[in-house]
């Protein structure tokens, strides 16, 4: 695996790219493509280094946009098996989606029929969007179609290129402000046979619930009357951000919606002056003071200092349990301060809580040393 993720555009792959090109356009000449492909590629990140490849494919492949389309698409691999890690191998067709996202705009059905090969092979997911702010209507009702396909690739990339607020993508607007284009085609997909599509129409859910939460609540109200097991884990994993935040509504159709009668007991932090890349510890009591069983959905939070010296929580999971009247369970978690690409930790005073069905329960603090 290469040390970053950019770096698997390196001279191998572009030398694998090139054969593969000229394979379905003879005239290419591999050794120049790769010569032209590498220059500057080194100061170049992830992005950076696939819209220059996609550059210079443009430069050695046919003109106009849909005999470029053609070559591309018989120089695609075979179709991506769901069931498989396919790891950083399916990147190769990073440049790809850039291509079309680039060069394809003014071919609408052209674009359309290669999307729907790559998105086979690696996902057509970021170049869709722009298809759908150029073409709202004409993409739109392309995307009912491919709801129905025989493809689990296929039907995915009706979820997830629809995302609002897709990680990695620029955000369709109009979806923020109306969700209820995106609500219909979901509404195609809710009882998808496939995890691979649930977990993505799940995860366009969730993005609908941070701009309207009571809309999402009220989606998954709907849906949770005769659901299938596949559309309960959808609502589940749909409602996951309202949850941490301790939305009622959510919490009630999960069933942990009552408010705990629950205390405190026996908390250990520790160490309590860990060091920047270490881990904290935590564990605690979790003690019943109902005279009934209670359905408790146990998460914690960490007030983690930024940059400017003030806190932000993270929420975590901890576990879902079922506490009889008088009963006790011990908890514990670990907290890694080992900085990741998605956060980074700076020294100073961070504060644990214990959330229980929204409900905050503070557990005391730990002091991070660089």
């Amino acid at each position: 695996m290469p040390d970053r993720l950019r770096d698997i555009f390196d001279a191998e792959l572009l030398a694998s790219l090139a054969k593969d090109l000229q394979a379905a356009h003879p005239a290419l000449k591999p050794k120049r493509f790769v010569q032209e492909a590498l220059r500057g590629l080194e100061d170049l990140e992830l992005t950076g280094r696939a819209k220059h490849i996609a550059l210079v494919m443009h430069q050695h492949l046919p003109q106009p946009f849909p005999k470029a389309a053609a070559v591309l698409t018989r120089s695609l691999g075979p179709v991506a098996e769901v069931d498989r890690d396919q790891g950083l191998s399916s990147l190769r067709y990073l440049p790809h989606v850039f291509y079309v996202h680039t060069y394809g705009l003014s071919h609408f059905e052209d674009a359309m029929r290669f999307q729907y090969e790559l998105t086979q092979r690696f996902t057509a997911e970021w170049s869709i969007r722009a298809f759908l702010v150029r073409y709202p209507d004409a993409t739109y009702k392309q995307l009912e179609k491919w709801s129905k396909d025989e493809s689990v690739h296929v039907r995915r990339l009706v979820s997830e290129g629809t995302r609002p607020r897709l990680p990695w993508a620029s955000r369709l607007v109009s979806f923020q402000k109306d969700p209820k284009p995106v609500l219909r085609l979901l509404e195609r997909l809710k009882d998808d046979p496939e995890r691979y599509v649930q977990r993505s129409v799940a995860n366009n859910l969730n993005d609908i619930g941070k701009d309207h939460p009571e809309l999402l609540v009220k989606t998954c109200h709907a849906w949770k009357k005769d659901a299938s097991a596949g559309r309960q884990w959808i609502i589940k994993h749909a409602l996951r951000s309202l949850v941490k935040k301790g939305h009622p509504g959510a919490l009630e159709l999960l069933g942990v919606g009552a408010a705990p009668k629950v205390r405190i007991d026996s908390i250990t932090i520790e160490p309590k002056r860990p060091q920047l890349g270490g881990e904290v510890r935590f564990s605690l009591d979790l003690v019943s003071k109902a005279k009934a069983a209670q359905e408790l959905m146990v998460d914690y939070a960490v007030h983690f200092v930024k940059a400017n010296g003030r806190t932000s929580p993270k929420v975590f999971k901890l576990r879902r349990l079922s506490l009889r009247a008088g009963d006790s369970v011990r908890l514990s978690a670990k907290v890694s301060l080992a900085d990741l690409s998605t956060r980074r930790h700076y020294p100073g005073r961070h504060p644990l809580e214990l959330i229980v069905n929204g409900v905050r329960f503070p557990l005391g603090a730990f002091d991070l040393r660089t």
